[in-house]
């Protein structure tokens, strides 16, 4: 070990002793004003080093490595300019002055609302890190799938957003509770975090070991943001109707100072989807005080609070009858829409940044954040009424056209048509919500029977983190990170309106009434509006990261190594004492603690400075989130049983153009993911669950572990520039994303606790090798065209076409439960036939999506200031669309689904997610 450690120091002081007394240089000014640039980064690819311009528009590196290189000019807002250089060790070179060009698409990335629903779901999971992107990466093949396949739910490379970093100023934003970043936090402050770097996949960064979906960086630093003042009005018919913002950048003073500010509000009374309300306010405050030439210190605050009204997924059996916009979750109350599912986001950042420049090779950022405050989903509740959702299975058709009868262990088919078309029209006549008559159900019981309340998370999380970056010699650069996080989350139920009722007892009354009680130490408890009731817990986390990274540039042939290792813990503590699980709801819980690790590295080789192939291959374990580590963790901190941390194995190949006309790249990837869990929630009937009141139809709570996933595939992305003023672009990807492996499936059935047994049930395999990861088109193609006047204006056309897209499969549907009759030890159900049970079981693969989108833009530069527009329409030709959707699993046996197919309109059938119909973008804004 000591002669290893000798010799290595001794190979670090051999390299630094060849670095050599030369210099790159240049001035960055505006193309239009002829004035200087200030912030503009300038690095050489695949190395450490960069710089960025100072006030007269200069920018000097020192020490260039030698050999050919690729140098990148880039400034938020500006068309990048890209340099071939043949650097040696005798002399310095000057680029004299660089002229940028403003890039009139910008407004098509600062302004891209295209966020679908799913998007704004509850579990977060949907494909925010595509639509998240905005003008994060110049990369053709991710331009694409922000811009035009983000509407269709694309996700890059089939992964999971979870599976990625958002960081801001060095500060993760994924969450601990589930990895997922929640891009509400920021979101309506576009001109504040224009400011972006990605990385893709595992490729060297300086903020983290990162994930296989790479990262994405935004800088938030006073003195980045661009000087003057804009200010822009926006109208949209999708998530909002119409946004304003005003940004103001004051630039570095003589003084040392920098300050920017900026806010917006969004609105929508209604959004594209019925029923859906929209309210956001946003701000935003940075202020830097350069201390001296080595050191500054930056604060940056962000308040995003975000209100809006959800929108459902719809069996067809309801699209067919209301549309696919309809939205049941609203309702009309004195004469205006009241949506019953309202999301409710609000969580202030604070973070606090000391950059050190220690040498000319050597920085040092230290970061300290505190995150506060709480994300709100609000729901009816019934407590002894009947169900208010227009929805519920009971008020359609299809209830009355798959009502059966049993004769033995054969199903008879005996439709009501009569209460069916009663049904029918009842449902047309009565689809929303009638608020009326939930206050008046209240009023004649004196109490609450009917209460609309909050499933509340109230986070407060500390993070800190310091980020050493070197240069060590020409040849060889260091990063190295560490990172502390400490999370204290408050998760309870919070009464909202009771609707007219004075008060609700704490009870459950589904259960019996020796476990009703949420709270034991307070049985009983009568509730009104603002207080807490149903459950509430702590769960404390805390985290720690470490990552080194070394990166080796020998001029042609370039290659780094990373290395990661870190340490998640996780506690439950209890503050309710729930009667049904009295041994294991109330106090401090264990800890879990997982320890993991990963390795990652990658080559590039320049065969020119136009041609690039790159290969890159990370491996590492990852602990699971605190959401998929517990059983139950609303009442219980039982944790999952055989709970591991999840393999997660990733690579990829590039070959990359830059010639003068053609940009592009194309490459292949695959991903492999092992030992993952997921847990999900509903109601299920035909389950063989072995209770004293031999019912088969309990709520339950699905685990299912040792989850494997695999995706592959080739991507492509291409511009080539056909004249001065016309663009083609072309982007592609070909993929295949499936379950690698079968999982193991167990339901957390409460009813088993009421009849003394253990609640955990072990459904045995899933048989889901070779089915497909549903919630992303896996093949996408994108041909664009995109004209540029010498006169400031432009316009563009793409057209898009997605497919293999699946439906998300229900893991309790494929375990023998499926077969075993219930109440007979696991027989198999004798009229089953073997045809019908695959016929049943196979994935449903929704249809083809085409879409064709159409941007454009101009500005004017009159007295000083910069006024311009920016306006697109997507999917023109109006097409309804499905982007994904989840199997029932309410039918979990035989008979049970076959019963349900029997009219040919389900009614557990699988619930879809619907795209937007033609939506309408228009963004008039002025610099000064």
């Amino acid at each position: 070990m000591k002669k290893l450690l000798f010799s290595t120091l001794l190979v670090l002081i051999t390299l630094t002793t060849w670095a050599q007394s030369t210099a790159l240089r240049g001035v960055v000014v505006d193309a239009k004003t002829q004035q200087p640039l200030f912030n503009v980064t300038a690095n050489l690819s695949n190395t450490n080093l960069s710089a960025t311009t100072n006030q007269q528009g200069e920018f000097e590196i020192a020490n260039p490595t030698p050999g050919s290189q690729v140098l990148y000019i880039n400034f938020t807002g500006y068309v990048q300019k890209r340099f071939t250089l043949d650097i040696t060790t005798e002399a310095d070179i000057d680029l004299g002055t660089i002229y940028l060009e403003e890039d009139l698409t910008a407004e098509q990335q600062l302004s891209l609302i295209t966020l679908t629903e799913n998007d704004l779901g509850d579990d977060n999971s949907g494909s925010e890190t595509t639509s998240g992107l905005l003008q994060a990466s110049r990369d053709p093949f991710r331009q694409a799938a922000a811009f035009n396949w983000g509407q269709a739910r694309f996700r890059i490379r089939g992964l999971d957003n979870e599976y990625g970093n958002i960081f801001i100023n060095g500060i993760s934003m994924n969450k601990i509770f589930d990895g997922r970043p929640q891009f509400s936090n920021w979101g309506g402050l576009n001109d504040a975090t224009r400011n972006q770097e990605f990385i893709n996949g595992s490729m060297p960064n300086d903020y983290t070991f990162g994930g296989i979906l790479g990262i994405q960086a935004i800088n938030t630093r006073a003195s980045f943001m661009r000087t003057g003042t804009r200010v822009s009005l926006s109208g949209a018919n999708t998530n909002y109707s119409g946004r304003g913002m005003i940004t103001y950048g004051s630039g570095m003073n003589k003084n040392g100072w920098a300050y920017a500010a900026s806010a917006s509000y969004r609105m929508a009374k209604e959004g594209f989807f019925d029923g859906t309300d929209y309210d956001a306010k946003s701000f935003f405050l940075a202020i830097e005080k350069k201390i001296n030439s080595n050191h500054s210190l930056n604060l940056s605050a962000i308040y995003a609070q975000n209100s809006r009204g959800k929108n459902g997924p719809n069996t067809q059996e309801v699209v067919d009858l209301k549309g696919y916009k309809y939205n049941s979750y609203w309702g009309w109350q004195d004469g205006k829409k009241r949506n019953s599912r309202d999301k409710d986001v609000e969580e202030p950042i604070f973070i606090l940044s000391h950059y050190w420049d220690i040498s000319e090779k050597s920085t040092l950022n230290t970061n300290v954040s505190y995150q506060f405050g709480k994300i709100s989903n609000s729901r009816l509740e019934t407590n002894g009424a009947n169900n208010p959702d227009p929805t519920y299975y009971k008020n359609l058709p299809s209830y009355y056209l798959n009502f059966h009868n049993t004769d033995g262990s054969s199903p008879i088919w005996t439709p009501d048509f009569n209460n069916a078309e009663r049904n029918r029209q009842d449902f047309l006549a009565n689809s929303q919500i009638n608020w009326d008559r939930l206050y008046l159900q209240n009023a004649n019981k004196g109490y609450a029977v009917n209460a609309l309340y909050a499933d509340v998370m109230q986070d407060n999380q500390l993070t800190a983190n310091t980020l050493f970056n070197t240069q060590i010699s020409n040849v060889v650069g260091f990063n190295a990170g560490l990172t502390y996080r400490n999370l204290r989350s408050e998760s309870y139920q919070e009464m909202l309106d009771l609707l007219g009722g004075g008060y609700l007892i704490d009870n459950d009354t589904f259960l019996k009434e020796e476990f009703s009680a949420s709270d034991l130490n307070n049985p009983n408890r009568k509730i009104y509006e603002g207080d807490k009731y149903g459950y509430n817990y702590i769960m404390r986390a805390n985290v720690v990261d470490l990552f080194t990274q070394f990166q080796f540039n020998f001029g042609k042939f370039d290659f780094y190594l990373g290395q990661n290792a870190s340490y998640t813990e996780y506690q439950r503590e209890g503050l309710y004492r729930n009667a049904l699980y009295a041994d294991s709801s109330f106090g401090k819980g264990q800890k879990l603690s997982f320890e993991n690790y990963g390795f990652k590295g990658g080559a590039t080789y320049k065969l020119t400075g136009q041609h690039i192939f790159n290969f890159n291959a990370s491996y590492y374990t990852q602990a699971p989130s605190i959401r998929n580590s517990y059983s139950n963790v609303r009442i219980s901190d039982a944790t999952v049983n055989g709970l591991t941390d999840e393999k997660i194995f990733g690579s990829d190949i590039n070959y990359i153009i830059r010639t003068p006309k053609l940009k592009g790249r194309i490459g292949a990837y695959f991903n492999e993911i092992k030992d993952a869990t997921r847990t999900s929630f509903f109601y299920a009937d035909g389950i063989d669950i072995e209770m004293d009141d031999e019912t088969s139809s309990d709520f339950v709570a699905e685990i299912t572990r040792g989850i494997s996933k695999q995706s592959m595939g080739i991507e492509l992305g291409a511009e080539y520039q056909a004249t001065k003023t016309i663009k083609l672009t072309a982007a592609a990807n070909y993929g295949q994303a499936i379950y690698s492996d079968n999982a193991n499936v167990y339901l957390n059935v409460d009813g088993r606790r009421e009849s003394g047994l253990s609640p955990m049930v072990n459904y045995g395999t899933s048989y889901i090798k070779n089915y497909r990861v549903a919630g992303t088109p896996q093949q996408a193609y994108s041909l664009g065209i995109e004209y540029r006047d010498p006169n400031y204006w432009w316009i563009g056309a793409n057209a898009n076409f997605l497919t293999d897209i699946y439906l998300d499969i229900s893991p309790l549907l494929r375990t023998n439960n499926f077969f075993a009759e219930p109440g007979q030890g696991g027989a198999a159900f004798s009229d089953m036939d073997t045809d019908t049970a695959k016929r049943l079981l196979k994935q449903e693969k929704l249809d083809d999506i085409f879409l064709v989108n159409l941007q454009g833009g101009k500005s004017w530069r009159i007295n000083g200031k910069t006024f311009g527009f920016f306006a697109s329409v997507n999917n023109v030709l109006g097409l309804e669309y499905k982007t994904g959707g989840f199997e029932q699993a309410r039918n979990a046996n035989y008979r049970e689904l076959l019963m349900d197919h029997a009219s040919g309109t389900r009614t557990f059938g699988p619930k879809y997610f619907y795209g937007f119909g033609r939506t309408y973008f228009l963004n008039l804004y002025i610099n000064f």
